[in-house]
């Protein structure tokens, strides 16, 4: 079978009119995977109050819709923006993905649920996807981090909060899929937190463990057999330009614990909306990506 996993998505202006028309050019890369994983980064609701942070981002519930509706199977929101719009917000963000039938993991109204991993069975095999965020402000991170009997999302920073979920994982699955809301923005090489804390999930019994939140595009590759990618970019998002409109899908092949055969399905970002990229263009930004391995340590093959 095979996972396709994108960055991070949110609807404001064009990026909002991109997904309200189907994300025709990459759509094909979404729809020919068995799975398919994206960041929100975003809450979905028309209600509460905006947080008091530099940027707070908001859709309305068709925007989930219009997702699954592209090709996107399962959703994460544990991200520094999953918060924005409050309690109203995260109520209204987990209402909406139960309309919309389209799973949502690393969120929660408590911390069972916000840390619980998604198990879907595809093809045979069981796949465990579990989301969580080592992005939060420092003055929302208590409030934002999901708790006994509390709302919220689910922290990276609580580190053995969540290796305890990925062990549990292991037992219920043959893959496990941690996505993660992490690095530094802007930086293309992974910060020491990161290939720490990819370490400890792998062995905890992680066999893809993939992110964004930087905004850039960070390397990927092989760490003790499992598929490490420490930054997929923005997917649908409104960006000035430059490295920050270098986009794609990354697939995997995947058979129980065994992850081969990595393809990147380079785009280009326009008025929010990721254009597939084809021929030499295409090429030159594989190479790109390829490239910028270099400075994880992660290996070309398991």
């Amino acid at each position: 079978m095979t996972i396709a996993f994108a960055g991070d998505v949110h609807a404001e202006g064009g990026a909002g009119t991109a997904i309200r028309s189907g994300l025709a050019s990459i759509r094909p890369a979404l729809v020919q995977a068995d799975l398919t994983i994206v960041n929100v980064e975003m809450a979905i609701t028309t209600r509460g109050e905006p947080a008091e942070k530099q940027y707070t981002f908001r859709a309305p519930a068709a925007s989930l819709s219009e997702l699954k509706g592209a090709g996107v199977d399962v959703v994460t929101m544990a991200n520094n923006h999953g918060l924005d719009y409050g309690l109203d917000g995260l109520r209204d963000s987990l209402a909406a993905a139960r309309a919309a039938q389209l799973p949502v993991v690393g969120i929660g109204l408590d911390e069972e649920s916000a840390y619980a991993p998604h198990i879907v069975t595809v093809r045979g095999m069981r796949i465990a996807v579990l989301g969580a965020t080592q992005v939060l402000d420092a003055s929302l991170e208590q409030a934002w981090t999901a708790r006994p009997g509390r709302p919220g999302l689910a922290s990276a920073n609580r580190e053995r909060r969540l290796l305890v979920e990925v062990a549990r994982a292991r037992e219920q699955a043959d893959t496990v899929v941690v996505y993660l809301h992490w690095g530094r923005e802007l930086d293309a090489c992974p910060l020491p937190q990161q290939e720490s804390l990819a370490g400890k999930l792998v062995t905890a019994g992680a066999d893809i463990v993939v992110g964004s939140h930087a905004h850039v595009q960070l390397g990927g590759g092989y760490l003790r057999g499992a598929y490490v990618d420490y930054g997929l970019g923005n997917f649908v998002f409104n960006t000035k330009g430059g490295d920050g409109a270098r986009s794609g899908v990354l697939s995997l092949t995947v058979h129980g614990r065994s992850v081969t055969n990595p393809r990147w399905q380079p785009a280009l970002i326009r008025d929010g909306a990721p254009y597939a990229l084809t021929g030499q263009s295409a090429e030159r930004a594989r190479q790109d990506k390829l490239q910028r391995r270099g400075c994880t340590r992660l290996s070309a093959s398991p």
